[in-house]
């Protein structure tokens, strides 16, 4: 089985990144029928994520977020293919999330 491993680091604070994570499960789940589910804690949240050949889960916390999935023998071998989209996507959000908490922090300051 192929596996992928992403994290990444960021600022956003948890409600923010809580939001970028449901954000991300929402296109998973439309533009590669996954099915996700979301277990909320009180310093992180794990969305996992399913469907046929792929299972895994992102753990989202305050100051990273850590993707861990596992490819069936079919999937692996699209795995670069399918860690460039999946990387591709989170770092949009990701830079989306930043781009408003600094918009938000500007317009607080004045």
């Amino acid at each position: 089985m192929a596996e992928i491993r992403i994290h990444r680091d960021h600022e956003l604070g948890l409600k923010r990144a809580r939001e970028i994570a449901w954000a991300w499960a929402e296109q998973v789940e439309a533009k590669f029928d996954m099915e996700c589910a979301v277990l909320e804690g009180k310093t992180s949240d794990t969305v996992t994520f399913t469907r046929s050949g792929v299972k895994g889960e992102l753990i989202v916390a305050a100051d990273h977020f850590d993707l861990h999935a596992k490819l069936g023998l079919l999937l692996g071998a699209f795995k670069s293919t399918i860690e460039g989209e999946i990387q591709k996507e989170l770092d949009g959000l990701l830079a989306a999330g930043a781009a408003a908490k600094t918009a938000a922090k500007k317009k607080k300051a004045t």
